[in-house]
């Protein structure tokens, strides 16, 4: 019976991994965010070491999650993790923003065509203010 009830966990922590990585790269898909970033950067011979560079991270981080990995070292450390987690998700943000034509659309209800450059920074700064509340206030 014990034996049964592992292979149900397993079973069903296997399938739900599934569910959710082809989840997030159907959303990588639908939002072209790899193609997209080779094209802003002029770099499109490096897809390839794109899409590695995303699998690869995704099991890394998988494991380190999973196995409590922790890595000893200065603060500096957690700062610069913390850096390239913010480009990630930047990057995705814009990537659903530009999708979904957030920006223009907002721009032209609030007749605030003028403004974008201000609205855009406005936007990042509230961002990073939200994320430094949550890191340094809201988590201690």
């Amino acid at each position: 019976m014990i034996l049964v009830s592992q292979v149900a966990v397993v079973f069903l922590g296997f399938a739900g991994g599934i569910a959710v990585g082809t989840g997030v790269i159907a959303l990588f898909i639908v939002l072209d965010m790899i193609p997209r970033l080779a094209q802003v950067t002029r770099s499109y011979n490096k897809v390839h070491w794109y899409e590695g560079a995303m699998i690869g991270g995704s099991l890394l981080g998988t494991a380190a999650d999973f196995w409590n990995w922790s890595v000893p070292g200065p603060w500096i450390g957690s700062g610069i993790v913390g850096l390239f987690n913010g480009i990630f998700i930047g990057m995705l943000a814009a990537a659903l923003t530009e999708v979904l034509n957030v920006l223009p659309i907002f721009a032209k209800r609030l007749h605030m065509h003028k403004y974008m450059t201000q609205l855009l920074y406005a936007m990042v700064c509230g961002k990073v203010a939200g994320s430094l509340f949550e890191w340094f206030i809201y988590r201690q």
